[in-house]
């Protein structure tokens, strides 16, 4: 099932889409979020497509793309989680997950606008696949139970500002992380059942030129790790957002350029969808 949230921003409908059709999911939840997720949404929101008791959505197709989901409660990045990228950043493959935090406002829909922060000379791109949580999990006994807690998949971007992240972080990498707009996500979120989490292909481009191009295969901890880890030391609640981090080909690595007013980023993953972000400079009154 693919989820989606269309409209002008703070006015987004959910809907589903399906066959190429998209249909109106208010006359079920008001929005999708973690009470949607929490109470068998998903469920009741497949058998009442399968009844066709689903009105479509007029005009679907002129309408924004706004994130599929809306504000979390959290969203959770991990950070060197592909081998290579690792390397490229100039440090050794973590033996333990590296934990930071993005803010909530950071959120945004899959093609719009991003902002570049005042003075910004070092703001980049990075493709990753997102969790979205659909039952709390909380000290989980094994990774096997992990995937009972996940609600759907989604393509994300972890946008940074490396001189905040790495400079001016006081060692917490957050501060480069939390700009608004700085994660734009969806288009859709892919239930479980739809895609195989393990072998799904990122890739970037920037001005159309490739830059990113791996698979989730190449990931150091998986899914199902990341969420029983997490849940060891927090309590992962319906809605939050899991970033698992990206593979090689940011302008961090020193082989490209970071990004100005104008550049255009472009991502996918397999099954995921696409997306195109403009970015642009700040307006600084």
């Amino acid at each position: 099932m693919h989820l989606v949230r269309l409209g002008p921003v703070g006015q987004e409908r959910p809907a589903v889409v399906a066959g190429g059709t998209t249909y109106d999911l208010t006359g079920l939840t008001a929005d999708v979020d973690g009470a949607f997720l929490a109470g068998d949404g998903i469920a009741a929101a497949r058998a009442a497509l399968e009844a066709g008791e689903l009105p479509e959505l007029p005009d679907a197709e002129t309408m924004r793309v706004g994130a599929p989901i809306t504000r979390p409660g959290a969203i959770i990045c991990i950070g060197m989680n592909y081998a290579e990228h690792a390397a490229e950043s100039g440090s050794a493959p973590p033996d333990v997950p590296i934990m930071f935090l993005k803010t909530p406002n950071t959120l945004a829909g899959p093609h719009d606008p991003v902002t570049i922060p005042p003075g910004s000379e070092r703001t980049d791109w990075e493709v990753e696949l997102g969790v979205v949580i659909g039952k709390r999990a909380l000290y989980l006994d094994s990774p096997s139970q992990s995937l009972a807690h996940i609600a759907g998949f989604v393509l994300g971007n972890d946008v940074s500002e490396r001189q905040y992240q790495l400079v001016d972080s006081g060692g917490q990498w957050s501060k480069g992380k939390c700009a608004p707009g700085f994660n734009p996500l969806g288009p859709w979120l892919v239930t479980p059942d739809e895609v195989d989490h393990t072998g799904l292909r990122l890739r970037s481009w920037v001005n159309g030129e490739p830059r990113q191009d791996s698979t989730t295969a190449d990931m150091i901890f998986g899914v199902e790790h990341l969420v029983w880890h997490l849940s060891r030391y927090l309590a992962l609640e319906p809605g939050d957002v899991i970033m698992t981090g990206t593979p090689q080909g940011v302008a961090l690595s020193g082989k490209y350029p970071y990004l100005r007013p104008g550049d255009v980023v472009e991502l996918e993953i397999d099954g995921l969808g696409r997306q195109r972000q403009e970015f642009v400079a700040a307006e600084v009154a």
